[in-house]
């Protein structure tokens, strides 16, 4: 066989790959509403850029027939680009072939492709759409998905990892992407899942559909378990990109720093009387955020998720800070077992890649009740408080209302390590609120008044002249400034310069213990 001749076998083993499944299983997945493996690398990454490896692996496995089924690409499609110019690697299972079952050189691409993400301190994407685990491969199928596992958690804190779910993602499959840092779910064609309806129907005897039980809704909304949801794929793939232009390649880089064309001394008069007066009044934080934030861009995380704290990321003059706040709006902003799981994981996720974090604090406690306290509501709680003392990044609150007793403290407070704390002069900061605290320091007084509602209220006024404001905290040395709101976008900025170049060091230890 001559050189042409091998060039013209080169390129029709090409096209044979490119083909996946063949034709008839492409316009199957694209009846499902569903992009191929290879289209949505494309989607993915700059035009042109997409260098696909392993693309002749195929199933060493010869048990029930698989000999007849040695497809090129082995169900997956991985390689490497560039995304918004930056290098990614992803890998993207392929349902035109075997299902996307994942085999043994199924996972072996996988794992290849997330071995030099890791060397080359790249973000690693993978796009779920498979039928789970190949059974014809019996032992050897399990042995990719715990390859696949370990890889996740050696790559947790040093580069990025996003799970995007296009399709079924069920059994073993699921704590692949559970233990990646984003999950994005596709409405009405993607799913999660440990157990099938199939399975559930046969064991409780409970009929459910697989929308009810693992659909994008129920994860972003519900189980807390995902982080986005899109109406269509191209979409998923937009905000994909977003997300990581505001993130760093790896944990040894800062994030990249954008021109930014919002005045860095900019006062927002709007700031000064966007907060109610009457202290139980709610308001949307979101507006608070967009006043502050450069251009009001704000890309929030989980947002149907425990929607009583927000946490997302921004820029300020630039460059990448991560925004945790109270959402009082929302069942009051209170801190419950769902919110502190959701911040907690945000504070770790920015500490490991080197996120400024900021703090927007107006929280009248936790939430109380038998439900939480059964829920392990304490046990959770310490997550947010054990996240905000660990992390060394710069740490800046700015307390804009209410911050009473143990939730005052767990968010990003001056005693948990916080670098600036800042108050907006209507601040209160104290154990308790105003009614809760009359009733128990002048509970005799009110009892034994001619008047008790009358003595009750005085009470009330008392200690709320006491402590609704900032000042008795400044005193202490708790809040380092008490500012006009309108200027806290460049006191933000300000603190965020000073703090550019922060080292802290922690006890030397293997790793702590945190209240999992």
């Amino acid at each position: 066989m001559g050189n042409a001749d091998k060039i013209k076998e080169l390129h029709e083993r090409r096209a044979k790959v490119a083909l996946g499944g063949g034709s008839a299983g492409i316009e199957k997945q694209h009846k499902a509403g569903k992009m191929t493996a290879r289209e949505r690398m494309t989607m993915l990454f700059d035009e042109g850029s997409f260098v696909e490896t392993d693309a002749y692996m195929e199933t060493r496995g010869i048990d029930f027939d698989m000999q007849k089924k040695k497809l090129p690409g082995d169900g997956v499609v991985t390689g490497y680009g560039t995304v918004n110019g930056r290098l990614v690697y992803a890998s993207a299972q392929d349902f035109t072939v075997i299902g996307g079952s994942l085999g043994e050189m199924h996972a072996r691409k996988i794992t290849k492709a997330m071995d030099m993400a890791i060397k080359m301190g790249a973000p690693f994407i993978c796009m779920n759409d498979s039928g789970g685990a190949r059974v014809q491969e019996g032992v050897d199928s399990l042995s990719g998905y715990g390859d696949i596992f370990y890889r996740n958690t050696l790559a947790s804190g040093v580069i990025p990892q996003i799970s995007v779910i296009m399709g079924p993602c069920a059994g073993g499959a699921v704590y692949s992407p559970a233990i990646t840092d984003f999950i994005f779910m596709v409405e009405k064609t993607s799913y999660m899942c440990i157990t099938g309806p199939e399975i559930i129907k046969s064991v409780t005897g409970e009929a459910v559909t697989t929308e009810q039980l693992g659909g994008a809704d129920i994860h972003n909304s519900v189980s807390g378990v995902a982080h986005f949801k899109y109406s269509s794929e191209q979409e998923c793939m937009d905000d994909i990109k977003r997300l990581i232009s505001f993130l760093p390649d790896n944990n040894l880089t800062d994030s990249p720093a954008y021109a930014n064309q919002d005045d860095v001394n900019r006062m927002s008069e709007r700031l000064n009387t966007l907060i109610p007066e009457e202290a139980s009044k709610p308001y949307d934080m979101r507006e608070v955020i967009g006043e502050i934030v450069d251009g009001g861009d704000f890309f929030e995380v989980q947002k149907h998720f425990a929607q009583n704290i927000l946490i997302g990321f921004a820029r300020m003059d630039g460059s990448t800070i991560g925004i945790i706040a109270n959402q009082p709006s929302f069942a009051a902003g209170v801190l419950d077992v769902n919110s502190a799981d959701k911040a907690a994981r945000f504070v770790r996720f920015c500490d490991a890649f080197n996120i400024p974090l900021v703090t927007f604090t107006d929280v009248p406690g936790y939430l109380p009740g038998v439900g939480q306290e059964h829920s392990g509501v304490i046990r959770h709680g310490a997550k947010l408080l054990y996240a905000f003392s660990e992390a060394t990044v710069p740490k800046i609150n700015i307390i804009v209302r209410k911050a009473y007793g143990g939730a005052y403290i767990a968010m990003n407070s001056k005693h948990l390590g916080a670098d600036v704390v800042l108050a907006w002069p209507a601040a209160e900061i104290a154990v308790m609120g105003p009614e809760g605290a009359a009733n128990l320091i002048f509970r005799k007084a009110i009892s034994e008044a001619a008047d008790p509602a009358e003595e009750r209220k005085n009470k009330i006024q008392e200690y709320r002249d006491k402590f609704s404001n900032p000042y008795v905290a400044a005193a202490r040395g708790y809040v380092d400034d008490v500012i006009e709101p309108s200027e806290t976008r460049p006191r933000i900025i300000n603190s965020l310069q000073m703090l550019a170049g922060k080292r802290e060091g922690r006890p030397t230890k293997k790793h702590g213990n945190i209240p999992l």
